[in-house]
């Protein structure tokens, strides 16, 4: 088990098969309600680890508090970048340094697989999320519209 960061009690690690239940559980809390068995497909299918990565930050006797998945992306538009697909820490939890600790493994994952950036979206109304961005050097560049097509 590779050690991220480590001290105050949380350790950021690799997500595995097992994390499933508290990644489902925060998937929820983020408000994509999952469950530990879609979970568990979903990691299996997030691959291969050159181009993504799932960290967790497990607090010292109370678990997984936190998920942050990352990917690599080669775009025609662009130079390779690192996408944040998705960041929740539990509540109760917040604000207290998980958030930035997996940022900052994100952001290390980027570096040594050749990302020029990080990018990251953010529904309009998460403003407390927005500014947890900003304290961390991210700058707000562009809004825009999403959408969506069922296949």
């Amino acid at each position: 088990m590779t050690m991220i960061g480590k001290g105050q009690g949380m350790r950021i690690r690799r997500a595995k098969s097992a994390d499933a239940p508290s990644l489902a559980e925060l998937a929820t809390q983020l408000g994509y309600p999952s469950t530990p068995a879609q979970l568990r497909e979903r990691l299996h299918r997030i691959s291969p680890a050159s181009q993504n990565a799932v960290f967790v930050a497990e607090a010292k006797g109370t678990g997984v508090v936190g998920w942050l998945h990352v990917s690599k992306q080669a775009l025609l538009e662009s130079d390779i970048r690192a996408e944040i697909n998705g960041l929740v820490v539990k509540q109760g939890h917040r604000s207290l340094g998980a958030g930035a600790r997996l940022l900052m493994a994100a952001e290390d994952w980027a570096r040594k697989h050749g990302c020029e950036s990080m990018s990251v979206r953010s529904n309009v109304i998460r403003e407390r999320a927005h500014k947890f961005y900003e304290r961390n050097g991210y700058e707000h560049y562009k809004t825009q519209k999403s959408f969506r097509k069922a296949l």
